[in-house]
């Protein structure tokens, strides 16, 4: 048996051969750096062999006879070289080496005798390509025939070639990042293997602010996935692609819609006013916008820093972490053609469909609340406020004499009977068909590195004549000018076109409109009209569903315009200088048209054209220096300096009553009454001065400072510079001597950091007292003029996050199990608040800092290679994330603040921020409680409210907190199954503990007789249904309460995706000529698991706002999508 660990050498050449008889050991060539420690009594040569490979990065091949039973060893080496070592057991053990780079061949000597009596057996020939999960092929792999000395390493292509004894011997493959995979010959002549990626190197080298680290040597916590990761599990944004892989980040797709909205938070929420977005910076430039227009298929690796440590290199606007991208460059390989394409099938769910009312059951309805008006008003009722509705229906006959709409006819007993029943969300939703293509060209020469990326995406959604396109050109390029300069940058060029929807908070939503539309209306009438709410008495008069998508225009266009240039000089040995340079120039024009043909609201036939532009610019000079002081010390010091500008520019402009449809936005001057238009700017600057400095010593105490002092143009004048310092400590316990030989414990590593951040995600003029139009009359006339409309702070200033963090990191069994484990608290200061200020002032209200709040949290990440046998392996992924929100300071007397829709979020001392406040629903009073009911002024089958302070009165007095928004703990489990050429992905998502405040619901199961209304009040109180949830059926504006009926618990579990692929075998591939082929096919959102009644729990229709999560009006619905492609390289 041969036993092997994964630490490979990438060489593709010999670096060093020892072939040793007894008595005349030769060492291998020394390992720089590696040092060995042994002290060993009676121990087996296996052992010996084990703890060598966890000092040395070696792996030692051999088979079942070079181990003899009974043999055992005593061997004392302290900080001895690696061949010293080997040429003593080679002496004491007459054992004999070959190296081939970093995997070392033993036999003995009884193996030469073997082989020299077999001598005359013919070798068998075997050739191959070693590639990767991409099918990409790997250069330097190490390829030895098990059990014997015989070896290669493959080309810089992953092509090998070398004679096995019989096709009874096995090969083994092994290199760095990738685990070591035994394949036996057989008649194979021609032998193709595909490496699985090792888990644990991944993450050896991790991008950080300004540099790059080994993960080694990290104090901080950061979260890493690589580019093949993200092509595991396709996405179409970048953003949707990070869901669920790093613990602490928590990203929720709030919308369905193509380019619909992405929050994502890591360990919580650091702010009220400003923003909790994250950080972005791609290839070291702050991107402003977000990274959604970035093409997934461009990214090389993604990596997140997440505590103080990682991210005070950023200052004031590292609070809420930082997302660092890292973008492909050109091949390392030669030239290289590469095509991937996937199309996919999208559609809701059956049952996830609005359960709502046919036209048979909403008109019983109707009837059900005329006859309970009459109990319920019986004054109203006599004074015939009330039509009956069955009466009322002849008025809409067909044939009908008052002009009204043919809705109804009457059947065989004279009763009038609805023409139509029309399911809203059958006709307005649709099976959506998307594609997306990715052509990318690379190469390299001897000082040129380059490459070329384009990408198209088309997703249409769901909704009808809902969809996006985008369309991406990037470039980049790397060149050596001479010996110690090289210089290079990307280009990238981003189109975005969306078609979209009414999906805001208002009464044209239309995905509301799917569940409050009547169902015996129709989409159009014979005459081409289409149906209207008002077609009928008593009804909302809003437009159809069908109508709004058709003639409600609603277009987002987008043009991102991303460029970053570097000079990089070595000055002398371990000093370097490095100047970037990045632009963001972002263009957005959003036309939108409301036809004539529409009859409800007040925006029809009118148009308008809103555009913005953004500028940003940074300029970043550092230095950076790295010495190793003899084998104890080394040092890794950076300084810089950077200079950000910003500048924003907004112009919209509307009409209305255009003679025709057809200008619509095309020619806003064709409108008889155009609407002033507006405009807008606004700018900031930012200057900078940042340091860092990592210490270690014996790789094994780490030491990282890092300090940021920046000044922006945002804040007070008495408060426009500050200083964000942190500090972390790390000690890598597995290299202690007590350690080092341990056969169990491959990685373990306690650190711990404290840092200050700020957050400067303001707007750029809170601290100046602002002009405001007004006007004011003078002699009689009107005149206008300017005002002051806020109060200047000159002491307004950062909101500044103090973060501790203690981390733990765990390799057992040669990495096989590792652990990723944080405890952290997050404390916000400062926090910016609209406060009120005295009316002798003058004013109303003024931005102060007057607010903290805090988030602690515990996460881990647990990967770990279950099984490794052969052609088969299966690996899992699994990491949680707990949060506890509080606030802990508010105003000057810590009173509570109430906002937002009806009032129902606050902001209360001790409370998770954004809690939904409102009445506790204890039930529906019964026909036994009328005496105790009529104390309150309620009836029997009315909602029974808790009298909290039992007053004997139902009002604000009585609310209390219903819920929050933010999830008590959330994450992922993955587990990854590869079986010769096929790989199955199955991962699931989990979240506990988030509520959701559904206002859909509010109408949806009240305002009875004006819209439709959710299946659930069939159900609804009657006498003879005491125990009903929902209330007696009464007229509309009856029961508005906001209540705990309308908060559910959103705490789900969904099938995130469910992904198998096959590379084709390289002796199929190559007859077409083409190099590697895989092909996938996967469904994500395969199923959900939640007690949450709406399309979907994972929803916040205010996106980044700490105050409003899990606030959901009327979402766009997430679909179920099943996606083929296929990975091709040429």
């Amino acid at each position: 048996m041969k036993r092997t660990l994964p630490t490979f050498a990438l060489q593709a050449w010999l670096c060093g051969m020892l072939l040793a008889s007894p008595g005349k050991g030769q060492p291998t060539a020394d390992q720089p750096g590696s040092r060995i420690t042994l002290h060993l009594t009676k121990a087996s040569l296996r052992e010996v062999f084990s703890r060598i490979e966890a000092q040395a990065g070696v792996t030692f091949s051999y088979g079942e006879e070079v181990i003899r039973d009974g043999e055992k060893i005593d061997l004392r080496v302290k900080k001895g070289d690696l061949g010293q070592v080997l040429q003593q057991l080679s002496q004491r053990t007459g054992v004999s080496f070959k190296q081939v780079n970093n995997l070392i061949g033993v036999s003995r000597q009884a193996d030469k005798v073997s082989l020299e009596t077999n001598r005359a057996t013919p070798p068998v020939p075997v050739t191959g390509r070693v590639s990767d999960e991409k099918s990409e092929g790997i250069p330097g792999v190490n390829v030895l025939v098990k059990g014997t000395l015989t070896g290669t390493a493959t080309d810089f292509k992953g092509n090998y070639s070398l004679s096995v004894p019989d096709a009874n011997a096995t090969l083994v493959f092994s290199a760095i990042g990738y685990l070591t995979q035994e394949v036996p010959v057989g008649n194979q002549a021609v032998l193709d293997v595909a490496l699985q990626e090792d888990i644990n190197q991944l993450k050896e080298v991790v991008v950080v602010g300004y540099g790059t680290q080994k993960k080694s040597d990290l104090t901080g916590s950061v979260g890493s996935i690589k580019g093949s990761q993200l092509m595991d599990r396709p996405a179409i944004n970048a953003e949707q692609s990070l869901a669920g892989r790093i613990a602490g980040v928590n990203v929720s797709t709030n919308s369905g819609r193509p380019g619909g909205r992405t929050a994502i938070a890591i360990r919580g929420f650091s702010s009220l006013n400003a923003s909790n977005a994250p950080l972005y910076v791609v290839d070291g430039i702050i991107w402003t916008n977000g990274i959604s227009a970035i093409n997934p298929n461009d990214i090389a690796s993604i990596d997140v820093l997440k505590d103080a440590s990682a991210t005070a290199i950023y200052g004031t606007r590292g609070s809420n972490g930082v997302i660092m991208v890292t973008t492909k460059r050109g091949s390392q390989e030669g030239n290289q053609l590469s095509y991937n394409a996937y199309v996919s099938i999208s559609k809701l769910p059956e049952d996830r469909k609005a359960d709502v009312l046919n036209s048979s059951e909403w008109l019983s309805l109707e009837e059900e609340v005329y006859n309970n008006a009459e109990k319920f008003d019986p004054a109203g009722f006599a004074a015939r406020r009330y039509q009956n509705p069955v009466e009322k229906r002849k008025s809409y006959l067909v044939g009908n004499t008052l002009g009204n709409r043919e809705l109804f006819s009457l059947d065989q007993d004279g009763i009038p009977r609805p023409l139509y029943d029309v399911d809203w969300s059958n006709e307005s939703l649709r099976t959506a068909i998307s594609q997306g293509h990715n052509l990318s060209y690379t190469g390299k020469n001897n000082l040129t590195n380059y490459g070329i990326y384009l990408g198209y995406a088309s997703e249409n959604g769901i909704v009808k004549e809902s969809f996006q396109k985008r369309y991406n050109v990037r470039t980049a390029i790397d060149q050596q000018i001479k010996k110690g300069l090289t210089v290079g940058g990307t280009l990238s060029y981003a189109r975005t076109q969306q078609g979209g929807v009414d999906d805001s908070n208002g009464s044209y939503n239309v995905l509301r409109q799917i569940i409050e539309m009547v169902p015996f209306i129709p989409y159009k009438y014979a005459d081409g009209t289409y149906g209207y709410g008002g077609d009928y008495a008593g009804l909302e008069k809003i437009d159809n569903p069908l109508a709004q998508i058709y003639e409600n225009k609603i277009l987002f266009n987008s043009n991102a315009f991303n460029g970053n240039t570097y000079a990089r000089i070595e000055l002398t040995e371990g000093l370097e200088f490095t100047s970037t340079l990045g632009v963001n120039v972002i263009n957005n024009i959003n036309p939108n048209a409301t036809s004539s043909r529409l009859q409800g609201g007040s925006s029809r036939n009118s148009a308008g054209i809103a555009s913005n532009e953004t500028k940003f610019w940074q300029w970043s000079n550092r230095f950076n220096y790295v010495k190793k002081i003899n084998d104890d010390h080394a040092i890794n010091a950076l300084i810089g300096t950077e200079k950000q500008n910003f500048d924003y520019l907004s112009f919209q402009a509307s009409t209305s009553v255009a003679p025709d449809d057809y200008y619509a936005y095309n020619n806003l001057g064709a409108g008889s009454t155009p609407l002033a238009p507006s405009s807008s700017t606004n700018s900031y600057q930012m200057e900078s001065y940042f340091g860092r400095l990592n210490y270690n010593f014996r790789d094994k105490y780490l030491l990282t400072a890092t300090g940021r002092f920046d000044g922006s143009s945002r804040f007070g004048k008495n408060n426009k510079f500050a200083f964000f310092p942190s500090a972390a400590v790390a000690w890598r316990i597995s290299q202690e001597d007590f350690l080092i030989n341990n056969g169990i414990v491959s990685n373990l590593k306690l650190r711990a950091s404290y840092g200050l951040t700020g957050n400067s995600e303001i707007g750029s003029y809170r601290s100046s007292a602002n002009l405001s139009t007004n006007s004011y009359i003078f002699g009689g006339i009107r005149a206008s003029g300017s005002t002051i409309g806020t109060l200047a702070n000159p002491e307004l200033k950062w909101e500044k996050t103090a973060q501790y963090d203690v981390g733990l990191e765990i390799g057992l069994f040669n990495n096989r199990i590792n652990v990723d484990a944080d405890v952290y608290l997050k404390k916000t200061s400062d926090l910016l608040l609209d406060a009120p200020v005295p009316a002798t002032s003058g004013y109303v209200i003024s931005t102060r800092n007057i607010g903290n709040m805090e988030n602690r949290g515990f996460e881990i990440s647990l990967n770990t290679i279950n099984v490794e046998n052969g052609n088969f392996s299966w690996s899992t992924n699994f990491n949680f994330s707990s949060l506890k929100n509080r606030v802990t300071a508010l105003g000057v007397n810590n009173e509570d603040i109430i906002y937002g829709f009806k009032d129902l979020q606050l902001l209360r001392v001790g409370q998770s921020v954004g809690s939904f406040y409102g009445y506790l629903r204890e039930g529906i009073w019964r026909t036994e409680e009328a005496e105790r009911a009529a104390i309150y002024g309620k009836k029997p089958g009315d909602v029974r409210i808790s009298d909290l302070n039992s007053d004997g009165l139902i009002n604000a007095n009585d609310r209390a907190i219903m819920g929050k928004g933010i999830p008590d703990f959330y994450g992922t489990l993955a587990n990854t199954i590869r079986y010769k050429n096929f790989d199955l992905l199955v991962e699931l998502q989990y979240s506990r503990g988030n509520d959701v405040f559904s206002n859909i619901r509010n109408s949806g199961e009240g305002r009875f007789g004006i819209a439709n209304n959710y299946a659930t009040v069939l159900g609804s109180w009657t006498p003879d249904n005491q125990d009903a949830i929902l209330e007696q059926v009464r007229p509309v504006g009856y029961s508005y309460f906001m209540d705990t009926r309308k908060v559910s618990d959103g705490s789900f579990i969904r099938g995130k995706n469910l992904a198998l692929g096959f590379t084709v075998p390289k002796a199929v591939s190559t007859k077409y000529g083409v190099n590697n082929v895989r092909i996938f096919a996967s469904v994500q959102n395969f199923f959900l698991l939640t007690d949450y009644y709406g399309y979907d729990p994972e929803v916040t229709n205010y996106e980044q706002a700490a105050f409003s999560q899990g606030v959901n009006y009327a979402d766009y619905p997430k679909p179920r999508t099943l996606m083929f492609g296929a990975n091709v390289n040429f």
